[in-house]
């Protein structure tokens, strides 16, 4: 029979690891290809429009259906005709969003294995993960498929994709459908829009030098291309006959490149081989979980004016900072399994085929930044926004040394502002009467010019509060007027921020002060663009 006569489909076929499968069919004459996604059409690469995908797209041998897996009707007639089904479909696993992933990962499914039976296709393989057998808390070292369910996941899409997987391994033999499920661990390669264009924009903000955990968890990656064949092993085995089939189905299996390596040394070799600086710095993983929760809460909160889905949440601070690796015999055994592709060889295409993320092709910025600007482009800006790590940590240390003398001790205004000055009085008379040089250092006097206000100086601020009480009492003899309602809708709100801030401790007030202008600019230098997008988002919807 000829691939002509023998049609498969594939969900999620939009996805990086489904369109390596689709163009593998397509090269060995496998299959003609139906791929069912959500979307009105497949977008092409450049190079694929010339490649296998692109001439099988325009000879007809592959077809795309606008599918969505929630709607049975379309699942229906997606799977029209089909011998075989290759459920890899699923909504991004960093949405942890139970709606968003029950309504695919479970309802969909649901929907693709009622379409299966009752279009009598006769295999259906669907794309699991190992996360469904991982809690979040304890590792998993050479893990295999005796592993079982944990009572709670580390998130919602593995919660789901378990659900979604039992049907799968449930439905096997209902009117003569054979199922199986492939768990690939970790998948890797050229096209994947997650793993490599993270990890370089992570490099890029300054923030790849970061090593979360002790930095030894051991992990096992795939590469695309043995995902891919391990979903055709998958076929090939429940489309044997005999014990061969019987054997293989109803089985859920999990795939690596059967190298393990450690975590962090992967994603060294790929930030290296890009040019970028490996990660050094370890941080704790219970000091980053705060900060993930706090960043998942902002999304949750932003999310409906744009906000991307963040990397750091708490599920994802739990992957990558314990061990995660599988047994792949019983692939081995019933599937007839093994690696095409070694991790080094994979690694090396992959890091090839993002040539164009090279650090010598990162974006320049034109001049300072707008913060920068903003911020007079100063000393000061250089402290606030990190440019001088020695001066802000100077000027960090040096406003914690205050807080914990004069603010936290609990005193009041008029008896720190003293305190202050007596302090002050104290150092200069001292460093007055130090001899000028000491173990042959020398001693830089403070000048009393220093402290001498010019009669220009004077006069500027004395200008400058005259400028201000004018500007209030223009602001006053407008209210008066009652001619201007938006100015006295920023006045009531002025005043209501200032009355709460009279709630909010004297501690707490210059904790805030202190530590939210380091954090913020620094933050908003980093992410200028997308932070100013955000921003004209949520004014367009709010009609701002």
């Amino acid at each position: 029979m000829s691939s002509q006569e023998r049609w498969c489909v594939v969900t999620g076929g939009r996805g990086f690891a489904a369109r390596h499968l689709v163009e593998i069919l397509i090269r060995y004459e496998m299959f003609c290809v139906r791929i069912a996604d959500l979307g009105p059409s497949i977008k092409l690469e450049p190079y694929e429009e010339e490649g296998t995908l692109g001439k099988a797209l325009d000879s007809g041998r592959v077809q795309y259906v606008s599918t969505d897996l929630r709607d049975k009707a379309q699942v229906l007639k997606a799977c029209q005709g089909a011998e075989v089904v290759f459920h890899m479909a699923a909504p991004d696993s960093s949405i942890n969003n139970y709606s968003i992933q029950r309504s695919v990962n479970v309802e969909g499914t649901k929907n693709v294995i009622e379409a299966c039976i009752e279009l009598q296709v006769k295999r259906l393989i669907y794309t699991s993960s190992p996360s469904v057998v991982f809690d979040g808390i304890h590792g998993i070292f050479d893990g295999d498929e005796s592993l079982p369910y944990p009572v709670k996941h580390n998130d919602f899409y593995s919660a789901t994709k378990a659900e979604g997987e039992a049907l799968v391994l449930k439905a096997n033999g209902e009117k003569g459908l054979l199922t199986c499920c492939i768990r690939p661990s970790s998948i890797f390669g050229p096209g994947d829009k997650l793993l490599v264009p993270s990890l370089v924009d992570a490099a890029r903000a300054g923030k790849s030098k970061f090593i979360i955990g002790d930095g030894n968890n051991m992990y096992d990656f795939t590469y695309v291309v043995n995902v891919a064949h391990a979903h055709i092993c998958a076929e090939r085995a429940l489309a044997s006959k005999g014990t061969v089939a019987e054997k293989a189905s109803g089985q859920a299996y999990f795939i690596t490149n059967m190298e393990p390596i450690k975590f962090w040394e992967f994603m060294s070799h790929i930030l290296e081989g890009l040019g970028y600086e490996r990660p050094r710095i370890k941080i704790p993983a219970w000091v980053m979980m705060p900060i993930a929760h706090l960043v998942e809460f902002i999304y949750k909160l932003l999310a409906p004016y744009g906000m991307k889905v963040p990397q750091l949440t708490p599920s994802r601070i739990r992957l990558l900072s314990c061990n995660r690796t599988f047994n792949c015999s019983k692939a081995k055994d019933l599937l007839g399994y093994t690696p095409i592709v070694p991790l080094q060889e994979g690694l090396e295409r992959t890091i090839e085929s993002y040539s164009h993320l090279r650090a010598e092709h990162q974006p320049k910025r034109d001049g300072p930044s707008k913060v920068h600007k903003n911020l007079g482009g100063g000393r000061a800006a250089d402290i606030l926004l990190w440019k001088d790590m020695k001066q802000s940590l100077a000027a960090m240390l040096l406003l914690l040394a205050l807080y914990y003398n004069f603010i936290a001790s609990g005193y009041t205004i008029v008896a720190t502002f003293s305190k202050l000055i007596l302090v002050a009085a104290i150092f200069l008379y001292i460093h007055a009467n130090l001899p000028e040089r000491i173990f042959g250092c020398t001693i830089e006097k403070v000048p009393v010019s220093a402290f001498h206000c010019s009669e220009d100086n004077s006069r500027r601020a004395a200008l400058s509060v005259a400028s201000q009480w004018n500007t209030l009492v223009g602001i006053l003899k407008t209210l008066c007027r009652g001619d201007d309602w938006m100015l006295f809708l920023k006045v009531i709100i002025t005043l209501l921020i200032i009355s709460l801030l009279g709630f909010i401790s004297l501690q707490r007030l210059f904790l805030a002060a202190t530590v939210t202008p380091f954090v913020a600019f620094y933050i908003y230098e980093k992410k200028e663009k997308e932070i100013d997008d955000l921003i004209s988002r949520i004014c367009i919807k709010l009609k701002i």
